[in-house]
């Protein structure tokens, strides 16, 4: 009978306990937002560490999993997240991965992806972080230790770099009203702003993403075409990009400032030195306050990239692991871990860190096996531009040499036909990186000329015009002002910001990986531009022969659609190559009327706004630049060898 009361009592204290719990778990909840919100002396907060007998000053906090970070971390089970040994969360993946594999496909994997300056090694020193943050001694971040960037309804035009996808998936789900708002304003153009762009292009990569995934599904016999992957873009196209490019044209989305700053295009494929490229630009950079950058990051994610995604398991590109019995390379595509993230390097870092958290750093994701080349993924990085004086294109794996942004916005200046004048240039190669700059024994070299050209002879290029260099410049003082060439080369160009509008970048060009360049070069030129090559290199460009390994689109392409290899991308190109041969003039293929035979007329959509000016001719170009498309030739360009056109 003595123990009747406390069994009587036992539901009471089981109340009691439950109550106790969930006010705890209220309290962490709020103390938490109100820890990432507002607290910024928690985020920024310098703990002194030892490392190598000297105090360094590292901000810290918590990750999700309660791990110690340092600088930043990111939940959500995504984005950059920094343990305590300064790993980010993407490397200890790849870590992780490494260690089950065996030593022949970690010795692969680390020739795709060098480690040569992981975020530990980016760590300041006391003296550098004061010297880097001229508010004092303690770093302070817009960073969330929880959550990653946080979005500000306030501030449109500041779109978060991190965490992928999340970025823009965060904001349709949490401010869904709003982000309906900023992309009608987008549309309508009363009120154009960076983040209802970039949720405008992240709707079409949506309704691509599942289009896809639809298309992939089908099952034998009904086994998706080529043509009905073609027609499932154009549709999505016509609904989601066709009505933004009709607002803006002939007029540009921001008013252009003149202040000088300058605007880098980077389109990124599975790129291990977009990090480093980042970090070189801007170290470099005279004026880096003025220095913005729209990246379009197509990675492997993984099987777990974000909370909803089933993700993929990455793969090596073809490489190279051995000789036939007749000496031929023999080649291996094997699994890999996650792509590193050039912007979670870049963000993490002391150095760096405030470029991303002033919005100088735009960024746009994409899963690596929906890339659709390089001449889509540079049309959503133009789309990123923000009013910059002006624009340059550039690949994802460079070095710069110290004020490359002073010494371009220079030469352009001296172009006899500035402001309607571009720089372009093939730049010289480099191997073993060196932080994305210039090494210190290394000075600029004379410019090189794009004066050549041929007719492929490639199967899957279509007998499509490569551009090339010819005779360059000598590097004497007698050269007073870069002279002009006829071709602009995709992977490097810069130019008066006014381009846009004259030449906007083509959005019906998906799975094209030869010709845009002669496309490029046609269209500035017939519209009043005039191309001149650099008197001096002032970057320098890792150029990638296949037998790297090194990941591509087409492989990618290959794997969505359950056609490993090249064949099927191969298959599109040949397709779209034709959008190109029709607007240069292959009258043996590409007229209107025999596209329309061959029921290819979708290649020409909306064509008639993605051609030649009216300042000079199609025909005028070719004659310039002694080009036959009719027997397939292309001729020496004296003037432009010699230099004689200022």
């Amino acid at each position: 009978s003595s123990q009747q009361p406390i069994a009587a009592s036992r539901p009471f204290l089981v109340l009691v306990a439950l109550l106790g719990f969930a006010l705890a778990i209220q309290f962490v909840i709020v103390f938490s937002w109100h820890h990432g919100r507002h607290d910024v002396h928690v985020l920024g907060k310098l703990e002194k560490t030892r490392e190598d007998g000297g105090d360094v000053d590292v901000g810290v906090g918590k990750n999700m999993g309660g791990a110690k970070t340092i600088g930043v971390g990111v939940g959500v089970g995504v984005g950059v997240g920094v343990n305590g040994n300064g790993e980010t969360r993407q490397q200890q993946q790849q870590q992780q991965y490494h260690m089950q594999q065996q030593p022949q496909q970690q010795q692969q994997l680390r020739q795709t992806a060098p480690r040569d300056n992981d975020v530990q090694n980016e760590i300041l020193t006391g003296d550098e972080l004061q010297s880097h943050d001229e508010g004092g001694d303690e770093f302070q971040s817009n960073y969330d230790a929880h959550h990653g960037y946080s979005y500000d309804p306030d501030q449109p035009d500041k779109l978060p770099p991190l965490p992928p996808f999340l970025n823009l998936q965060a904001i349709l789900t949490h401010h869904s009203s709003h982000a309906e708002q900023l992309v009608s304003d987008t549309l309508s153009g009363r009120r154009p702003t960076i983040v209802g762009i970039a949720l405008l292009l992240q709707n079409f990569l949506s309704a691509l993403h599942e289009s896809n995934r639809r298309l992939a599904a089908r099952p034998p016999p009904h086994r998706v075409q080529r043509d009905d992957v073609h027609s499932a873009f154009v549709s999505l196209a016509r609904e989601h990009l066709q009505p933004f490019e009709r607002t803006y044209r002939d007029k540009p989305i921001f008013p252009i400032r003149s202040d000088d700053s300058v605007f880098v295009s980077l389109a990124s494929f599975r790129d291990h030195l977009l990090g480093d490229t980042l970090k070189g630009a801007f170290d470099q950079a005279k004026h880096p306050d003025k220095l913005f950058v729209g990246a379009v990051v197509q990675n492997c994610f993984g099987l777990n990239p974000y909370p909803g995604e089933e993700g993929v398991q990455c793969r090596t590109g073809a490489q190279v692991v051995g000789k036939d019995e007749h000496g031929h390379d023999t080649t291996q595509v094997s699994d890999a871990p996650p792509d590193r993230n050039g912007i979670e390097e870049f963000c993490a870092s002391p150095r760096h860190r405030r470029y991303c958290d002033s919005g100088q750093v735009r960024v746009l994701y994409l899963h690596e096996n929906e890339s659709l080349g390089p001449a889509m993924a540079r049309y959503y990085a133009s789309k990123l531009w923000g009013g910059e004086t002006y624009f340059v294109q550039v690949d994802s794996h460079l070095e710069f040499y110290t004020h490359w942004d002073d010494l371009y916005v220079s030469e352009i200046r001296a172009a006899k036909s500035f402001p309607k004048a571009v720089l372009s240039s093939y730049p010289p190669g480099f191997g073993k990186p060196n932080d994305g700059k210039f090494p210190s024994d290394h000075s600029p070299t004379p410019g090189a000329r794009l004066c050549t050209c041929e007719f492929s002879t490639s199967d899957v290029e279509a007998q499509i015009i490569r551009i090339n260099t010819g005779i360059g410049y000598s590097g004497t003082p007698e050269e007073t002002h870069p002279t002009q060439i006829p071709f602009i080369a995709a992977g490097f160009f810069f130019a008066p910001a006014a381009f846009l509008v004259d030449v906007p970048f083509d959005p019906y060009m998906p799975w094209c990986f030869m010709g845009e360049e002669i496309m490029l070069s046609m269209r500035a030129w017939t519209h009043g531009w005039d191309v001149y090559a650099p008197r001096w290199n002032w970057i320098m460009h890792q150029y990638r022969p296949g037998r790297m390994g090194l990941p591509k689109f087409w492989g990618s392409v290959g794997r969505l659609f359950g056609r490993p290899g090249p064949g099927f991308s191969n298959q599109l190109q040949l397709k779209l190559i034709k959008r190109v041969k029709h607007l240069v003039g292959y009258e043996d293929c590409c007229t209107r009327e025999k596209l329309e035979e061959e029921g290819s007329e979708d290649v020409l959509e909306e064509v008639e706004h993605y051609g030649f000016g009216e300042v000079r001719t199609r025909e005028e170009y070719l004659e310039w630049a002694n080009i036959d498309v009719k027997n397939k030739r292309c001729r020496r360009i004296e003037w432009c060898n010699r230099g004689e056109l200022e």
